[in-house]
């Protein structure tokens, strides 16, 4: 799933990735990764240490 692409990539990379970024890393629709970052979010595995930047817990 997407979902766990997404936070594959953002715990492999290390550092805030900005969600143009990730859709290029992991070759995903722009809309797939946004609800992707939406979700995991909500579930608290990703955090926004910056506006428009996402990290790993």
């Amino acid at each position: 799933m997407s979902k766990e692409l997404v936070l594959s990539v953002l715990k492999n990379t290390g550092k805030p990735m900005r969600p143009g970024e990730i859709v290029a890393a992991t070759g995903l629709d722009k809309k797939e990764v946004d609800k992707a970052i939406k979700a995991l979010k909500a579930e608290e595995k990703i955090f926004s240490p910056k506006n428009c930047f996402y990290q790993a817990k």
